[in-house]
């Protein structure tokens, strides 16, 4: 039998619990995380437990500009791990997700709900999604999601994207919580079923 692989969740979120501020924005994120040692060194062990990246159109368009563009400095190392890792977009629109001198990511059509389904059955290690709010919200309904690692970041936004928007009960246990350099906290909980 073919064990388990874990969907694992990560999000920025606001002290408010919003993951995006108003019209998407998620300056936040590298204006409490930029230089953060810690959780770089958090982040590289976490690429190790993965083999599968999934991603929505707008967060593969943000993260291809950026991440196959990172070749020296503290985030290096990540980057290396992460551009590596075999990626799915869901897109209606794209056509192709290239990914800088990478492999293309794989775009999927169908729900996220029935891809990581199949995925999960299949061998290989841990399938994470990062950003990506409405895929994670799906997922989240759809019951597959094993594990969040939520860092909440030192700030309010006011209005925007909650990560948990429609009223979904969900019963979770606390497995790790650590403060950052930068003030922000990991916080890692998994789902009781």
């Amino acid at each position: 039998m073919v064990p388990h692989r874990k969907l694992v969740v990560q999000e920025f979120v606001s002290l408010d619990g919003f993951a995006a501020g108003p019209n998407d924005d998620v300056a936040f994120i590298p204006a409490s995380m930029q230089g953060d040692r810690s959780f770089g060194q958090e982040q590289v062990s976490f690429m190790d437990e993965c083999d599968t990246m999934l991603l929505g159109r707008i967060t593969y368009n943000m993260f291809s500009r950026y991440w196959p563009n990172v070749k020296q400095g503290d985030e290096q190392p990540f980057a290396d791990k992460f551009n590596g890792l075999s990626k799915i977009v869901f897109s209606t629109i794209l056509d192709r997700a290239p990914w800088g001198p990478w492999s293309d990511a794989r775009v999927v059509t169908r729900s996220p709900a029935e891809e990581v389904d199949d995925l999960k059955r299949r061998p290989g290690k841990g399938i994470f999604v990062s950003g990506s709010i409405s895929v994670v919200q799906m997922l989240t309904r759809a019951n597959l999601v094993d594990e969040f690692r939520l860092v909440l970041c030192p700030v309010t936004l006011g209005t925007g994207r909650r990560l948990f928007d429609d009223g979904s009960h969900l019963r979770m246990t606390t497995t790790d919580v650590r403060q950052l350099d930068r003030g922000a906290v990991s916080l890692r909980y998994s789902l009781s079923r």
